[in-house]
């Protein structure tokens, strides 16, 4: 039998182990910046087109590769990070694989230029597709200039995957904050399509943040620091008045380096109990100090996944750590059992006297005294001479209470002409018509989730929830599509504050809810101010629901209208839908029954799920055989 198997040829393992290392441009964006932070750089830019799909440049003024370093890096699993198996226990470097820029260079187009410090002249190396163009000298400042052209270029299929440009570059802006917020020492550009994203200086942590995320950033943050034998614990935690539903800035970075851990997450949450609503996300910006032998980052290629030798100690350390800057900070209500605040002093009665209050007291009144008529004889020494006697009103005539008596003005007018506003009704969430009274006998609510109605064949078991999804996303695709969204005006403009990403993906997606009936006051760099609501949206769930909002957009807001409109009509009727444990009334039930079949689909969801069940008769005779 001949020999079947082969080895792969270098260029086809390249493509391969690019599959995982560069999964998306953001994915490149992280690996130049790690590199140049690597060597030692003090300023990097970071020059971005086309989402990252035309081009990724990183510039920096680290200390640049010799020629033969140069040809030598795109070469797989060479690296100058590590030398043996011990040094993965030490890691102080970023990268330490050696598969990045050959993974790179195997599906695009690379430009690279660099000069050390020794030299006169650099090297400039262009390779396509890991294949080497050409090698030459170059004249170019101390650093290193690489740029990634044409991502995918000789993988059609992975390029088609690629979201709309707008969502990619929103991903290459979450890698580029996370390498920038930990390393506020160095000072970092980053230009999308010629004009100017951030323009960061060198800086310490709280102020990166506030450079980062805006001004308002910096009334949110709150001070953690703690220093053990296990772990020093440093950086900011937001007030949990700024807790939002959706998960944005929370940020771990464990020995300088960006890491997810769920599990650490749930200390921040445990530490926040009782402050937040569940549900709930508090904002963090944490770094983690660590031995580097008691942790494992050599798990997944993206090194985001990081394994810790005493996971459960460091839970308690960081849980302590965050209950103590709430309660220092009094973030968290505290109780003191020695101050008693009635015994404060204004300070502009510190040294005021005490002065007896001057009123005057008839010691012998008495209000269940007989009337006596005061004359003009009586003693004007008399205690009584100068107060009227107290007269019980006499109820003899009491039907004259209730006599009406006319104005002056109008002798005919009185109470009868008054008009008294009718009993306040509260109006269901549907809109009744006369057709659902028949419906409506014949519905009831299950469990308050599922709505029970009777069909010729049997019955039919309808998710609420679901159903009201349903009906309200077919009905904001009719707004969008017709452009007839009606608007409630608010007596007072409600007032959210936003990160400066978020700004962008509202202004992006701006003209849509203006159509849906979303009035747009004055847009700021990090507030918004909104002075009309759709007629169907509570003014006190705006806040909740534009938080809902940001967290779908930014990841599947698309470049073209008709994506944009379907992604915020979903995320409307998710937020907007009725729940489970909600009471519906016979109407309201009836309504959504006749609303749901009306729809151009009924039987799933916007989410792709199943809304009704359908129960037969001989499903039921089958049950009592």
């Amino acid at each position: 039998m001949a020999d079947i198997i082969k080895l792969l040829p270098d260029h086809v393992a390249n493509q391969i182990a690019a599959g995982e290392v560069v999964q998306r441009p953001a994915s490149v964006v992280k690996e130049l910046l790690e590199n140049a932070i690597d060597a030692g750089a003090t300023a990097i830019k970071l020059i971005i087109k086309d989402g990252g799909k035309s081009l990724i440049q990183v510039v920096d003024n680290g200390v640049g590769m010799s020629a033969t370093d140069a040809r030598l890096s795109f070469e797989r699993h060479a690296t100058s990070k590590i030398k043996s198996a011990e040094d993965l226990f030490n890691l102080n470097t970023k990268g330490f694989r050696g598969e990045a820029l050959a993974s790179i260079a195997a599906i695009a187009r690379v430009d690279l230029q660099t000069k050390t410090a020794d030299e006169e002249i650099g090297t400039a190396i262009e390779i396509e597709g890991s294949e080497i163009k050409s090698q030459e000298v170059v004249v170019t400042p101390q650093g290193t200039s690489l740029a990634v052209k044409h991502l995918f270029f000789n993988i059609p299929a992975r390029r088609n995957f690629l979201k709309s440009d707008s969502v990619e570059l929103r991903h290459i802006t979450d890698e580029f904050h996370r390498v920038a917020l930990a390393h506020p020492s160095i000072a970092f550009n980053y230009y999308n399509n010629g004009s100017e994203l951030f323009n960061l200086p060198q800086s310490n942590f709280r102020q990166r943040i506030v450079n980062i995320f805006g001004k308002k950033s910096n009334e949110k943050l709150v001070p953690v620091e703690e220093e053990t034998q296990v772990v020093k614990v440093s950086g900011f935690i937001c007030k949990s008045e700024f807790a939002k539903k959706s998960r944005g800035e929370q940020y771990f970075f464990v020995n300088n380096r960006f890491i997810k851990s769920h599990y650490l997450h749930y200390a921040v949450l445990a530490a926040f109990e009782g402050l937040i609503k569940p549900g709930m996300h508090p904002g963090y910006f944490l770094n983690l100090e660590v031995d580097p032998s008691s942790i494992d980052i050599n798990i997944h290629p993206t090194k985001t996944e990081i394994k810790f030798d005493d996971e459960q100690t460091l839970y308690a350390i960081l849980r302590s750590t965050i209950k103590h800057s709430l309660g220092q900070f009094n973030v968290a209500p505290t109780l003191d059992f020695e101050h008693d605040n009635n015994l404060q002093t204004p300070y502009g009665y510190k040294d005021k006297n005490a002065v007896l209050p001057k009123v005057t007291v008839d010691s012998t009144f008495n209000p269940f005294a007989e009337e006596t008529k005061v004359t003009s004889s009586s003693s004007p020494k008399s205690p009584t001479s100068s107060f009227s006697s107290y007269k019980k009103p006499s109820t003899e005539s009491w039907e004259s209470l209730y006599v009406e008596t006319p104005s002056r003005e109008d002798k005919s007018s009185g109470f009868g002409n008054l008009s008294f506003e009718s009993e306040v009704s509260t109006k269901s969430i549907f809109d009744d018509s006369d057709d659902d009274l028949d419906t409506a006998a014949i519905t009831f609510q299950l469990k308050r989730k599922y709505i029970v109605t009777t069909i010729k064949s049997g019955m039919v078991v309808i998710d609420q929830g679901r159903a009201h999804q349903r009906v309200l996303y077919e009905k904001f695709l009719k707004t969008v599509t017709l452009n007839e969204g009606l608007s409630q005006q608010l007596l007072f403009p409600i007032q959210l504050s936003f990160s400066l990403s978020e700004i962008d993906i509202l202004n992006e997606i701006k003209d849509n809810l203006t159509t849906m009936g979303f009035v747009f006051g004055e847009i700021s760099e990090s507030v918004v101010e909104i002075n009309g609501i759709p007629p169907m949206v509570a003014e006190a769930e705006v806040g909740s629901i534009f938080d809902e909002l940001m967290a779908d957009c930014q990841q599947n807001v698309g470049a073209d209208g008709f994506s944009q409109a379907d992604v915020l009509s979903k995320a409307l009727c998710k937020s907007l839908a009725v729940k489970t444990g909600d009471v519906l009334d016979k109407l309201s039930q009836a309504a959504l029954v006749n609303d749901l079949f009306a729809c151009t689909e009924s039987m799933v969801s916007p989410f792709n799920k199943p809304i009704y069940v359908t129960i037969t008769e001989n499903d039921i005779d089958k049950k009592f055989i």
